[in-house]
């Protein structure tokens, strides 16, 4: 081997090493692309797509860390787990103009939420739920992400704290979304935005809950998003598909830990069926104009996918993004560039069009 290459390696292997120490990326990004993409291995092709070089040296990387694999052992590891990890992806978050912390109403009290404001902004505004399974997750887990959004989409970003499984099952998160999206859109011109251009969004869990919001402000004739912004949605709770199979293991979200959350977010089967659940059984005609977007390595790829082509046969303008070489969890991982940024971008573009028109 060539004597440089060689020390690169040795250099790679040690930010690695450091990495997994301190729960921190920026050692391992930091390395030349050839040294990261020889740290990460042969190519995985799988389905016809091949998994992002840098993506594939981060599971490497996940598989080091304490509690990596399988079902989570509890609750309060699980939660632990996702803001270590997110912190670990997220990068050093960048500043906005402001943030204020708030209240808003839940179906039963009122809910943590947290305003972004940019430098830069319409009038429009995102009301945004965080993944984590129904199980996980908070403000601070997306608290990197949703910057982001914010200043790249150039809009206010509402990220909303939900109350979480198990202490509140299915249907709380539902209920608390649906509330919440109401409240901003009556509260829209005290944040800073125009009522008529209020989006929702989320990712993963999050996604479920914004599919919610859009189907139930039609079926309760309540004010209808400007945009449903649906990042690799969980949407079927019964259903087993194809994806779900070819990724059960090794990329980020397992299929032991998606029956984990399931169970937790829903341990009623009756009640995995009712569209506040699983959104792909409700009413599509006349639900707003949707942005989705899929991993090609995602378990829950096949049904946000399905998802989509059910929007559009229902008569709904939709868009479709499937990022052919990337992973579930994705947006979240500020501290890569490469395809994720590239990701986000076409995100971000999106919903700068829409929410300054």
């Amino acid at each position: 081997m060539n004597p440089r290459v060689d020390g690169l390696l040795r250099t790679g292997l040690t930010a690695v090493q450091k990495a997994v120490q301190s729960h921190a990326l920026t050692p391992v990004v930091a390395l030349p692309p050839a040294v990261r993409h020889r740290l990460a291995g042969a190519p995985i092709e799988i389905d016809g797509n091949v998994l992002d070089p840098d993506l594939q040296l981060l599971l490497r990387l996940e598989a080091l860390m304490p509690g990596s694999g399988g079902a989570p052992k509890s609750v309060a590891a699980a939660r632990a787990n996702l803001l270590n990890g997110a912190r670990l992806v997220a990068g050093r978050p960048r500043e906005v103009q402001r943030v204020t912390e708030l209240t808003v109403r839940g179906s039963d009290g009122q809910l943590g939420a947290r305003l972004y404001v940019p430098r830069t902004a319409g009038r429009g505004l995102l009301v945004f739920f965080h993944g984590g399974g129904w199980v996980v997750g908070d403000l601070d887990t997306h608290d990197a992400y949703c910057r982001d959004v914010a200043l790249e989409a150039e809009t206010r970003v509402l990220s909303v704290e939900y109350r979480l499984a198990p202490e509140a099952p299915a249907p709380v998160a539902a209920e608390d979304a649906i509330a919440a999206f109401s409240w901003a859109v009556e509260h829209a011109e005290d944040l800073g935005a125009d009522p008529a251009l209020v989006a929702v969004g989320g990712d993963s869990a999050g996604g479920n809950l914004a599919a919610v919001v859009a189907q139930q402000c039609v079926a309760r004739d309540l004010p209808s998003p400007v945009l449903q912004l649906l990042l690799y949605p969980a949407v079927d709770l019964i259903g087993r598909r194809p994806s779900r199979d070819l990724f059960a293991e090794g990329f980020f979200l397992t299929d032991a830990e998606i029956l984990w959350y399931r169970d937790h977010y829903a341990p009623d089967s009756a009640l995995r069926s009712d569209p506040r659940v699983s959104p792909i059984f409700g009413p599509l005609e006349g639900v707003a104009p949707a942005y989705v977007v899929t991993a090609g390595f995602d378990p829950l790829r096949d049904e946000g996918n399905d998802y989509a082509t059910a929007l559009e046969a229902a008569g709904v303008p939709t868009v479709l993004h499937e990022e052919p070489t990337l992973i579930h969890g994705f947006t979240g991982m500020l501290a890569l560039g490469g395809q994720t940024r590239v990701a986000r971008h076409r995100i971000h573009d999106h919903l700068r069009t829409v929410l300054n028109p």
